[in-house]
């Protein structure tokens, strides 16, 4: 008889059909303010200052929870996840960090370095 997957198996499924293929297709902003639409923060604050540290950070694990694979893609940027990653994997979801950190290599390397 075959078990039923788990609720941590079905999330990390979720994740992993909403990641980019390479993290190269995150072309999102660097700096300035961006709004988010409601269906990504839909619980408090829509507009984030991404030049400030806590605002871009609180901005990056919305859209790492939250986002579909357009949103990813569109509101997330490649460099600026990899430089943050080494702290940001420590406040996302356990489920959303084994994610991304096993279907990218960058993000994995930074996370060695970082422990």
């Amino acid at each position: 008889m075959a078990t039923q997957p788990g609720l941590s198996d079905l999330r990390r499924a979720k994740f992993a059909r909403r990641a980019p293929a390479p993290l190269s297709e995150l072309v999102g902003p660097q700096h300035g303010t961006v709004t988010l639409p409601l269906h990504l923060a839909w619980s408090g604050l829509t507009t984030f200052d991404l030049d400030q540290p806590r605002l871009r950070m609180s901005y990056y694990r919305i859209v790492l929870a939250e986002g579909l694979q357009d949103d990813l893609v569109r509101f997330l940027n490649r460099d600026l996840l990899v430089s943050l990653w080494p702290t940001l994997r420590t406040l996302v979801s356990r489920d959303v960090r084994e994610v991304w950190e096993n279907s990218f290599d960058e993000l994995a390397h930074e996370a060695q370095a970082a422990a």
